[in-house]
């Protein structure tokens, strides 16, 4: 009874704190002069890693490293296949704006990276600096294009909101605070009620980290684009699961092997690393095209990741 009770909580705790979120979050950047896109790339992407994060390093701390980092290679899957293919049942999805190409670009090249670096079977305190480093490089030159862009244009982002972006600052900054905190605390609950009923029906361990506890941790990311759908700010969603991939690659698994060096099971390197890169690649023609991503794509997109789910439970569940 607890486990559903929680399960439904964190539901409940993620909707709300995923529509504060976004509207802080887009309230401060229409403030601030700066693109919706770069706040979705950095703030919102960092808050909604959050649990992948906390699920990631006691993982590690307990020796499932399977786990570890299966959570972050089945989240980055179910970012682009469900996050952003759900908003788009909504609504259209568009896939331009200042910066979206660079970045897609960028998680590309980090999927790419990482594979490369995890193709020794280990990912060592080495590895971890770099995927650091590469972090630090990505938020500074965000942190470039959001000056040059607030110099150059500090009123030009249009009010999507009402009046949100004229809602006194320290209201923005609660709304945000509230958004951050909550949706990690969401996350948590709602991945500790569903794997306990997942063990509680005979679900192996592998599958539950590429499947629930992928899918619970990407759920602050989902609950956000959808809010972001809901209110027409596709450039949230869009930066959103970008940077959301980005943390999760560089952040999470960076901070992880710095803290405890990771071994690769063979299991997930194969295929799901790989799949995890097919779903990158397949972003890249709708944003340089800047072709949205429409209703039947999304519900392609929402069926490709149910077809991912069976698989893995299929060839490491029951």
């Amino acid at each position: 009874m607890i486990t559903y009770l929680a399960l439904i909580a964190g539901l409940v705790i993620l909707v709300v704190a995923g529509d504060l979120l976004v509207r802080g979050a887009v309230g401060l950047a229409e403030r601030l002069g700066i693109p919706a896109l770069i706040i979705g790339l950095t703030v919102v992407a960092f808050g909604t890693s959050a649990p992948e994060l906390v699920v990631s390093m006691e993982a590690a701390a307990s020796g499932a490293f399977g786990l570890a980092i299966g959570n972050v290679v089945g989240s980055n899957i179910a970012n682009i296949l469900l996050v952003l293919g759900a908003p788009s049942l909504i609504f259209a999805t568009a896939c331009s704006g200042p910066g979206t190409r660079r970045n897609a670009l960028f998680m590309v090249a980090v999927t790419l990276g990482f594979i490369a670096l995890a193709s020794d079977g280990e990912l060592g305190r080495l590895d971890g600096v770099v995927m650091i480093s590469l972090l630090g490089v990505f938020l500074y030159d965000n942190y470039r294009s959001a000056r040059r862009h607030r110099q150059q244009a500090r009123d030009a982002l249009e009010d999507e909101f009402g009046d949100i972006g004229t809602k006194p600052p320290a209201l923005l900054g609660a709304f945000l605070a509230i958004g951050l905190i909550g949706l990690p605390l969401g996350a948590n609950l709602t991945i500790f009620g569903a794997t306990e009923i997942a063990r509680s029906w005979g679900v192996s361990e592998t599958a539950i980290g590429l499947t629930i506890v992928a899918i619970g941790t990407s759920l602050p990311e989902l609950v956000a684009s959808i809010m972001a759908a809901c209110q027409r700010q596709s450039a949230v969603a869009v930066g959103n699961v970008i940077g959301s991939n980005i943390f999760n690659l560089l952040a999470i698994m960076g901070t992880t092997s710095l803290v405890f060096p990771l071994a690769v099971p063979d299991e997930i390197f194969v295929p799901d690393m790989w799949i995890m890169v097919l779903t990158s690649l397949a972003l890249l023609p709708f944003i340089f095209f800047c072709k949205p991503i429409t209703r039947p794509i999304g519900a392609f997109m929402v069926l490709l990741f149910s077809v991912y789910v069976v698989g893995v439970l299929y060839t490491h569940g029951f």
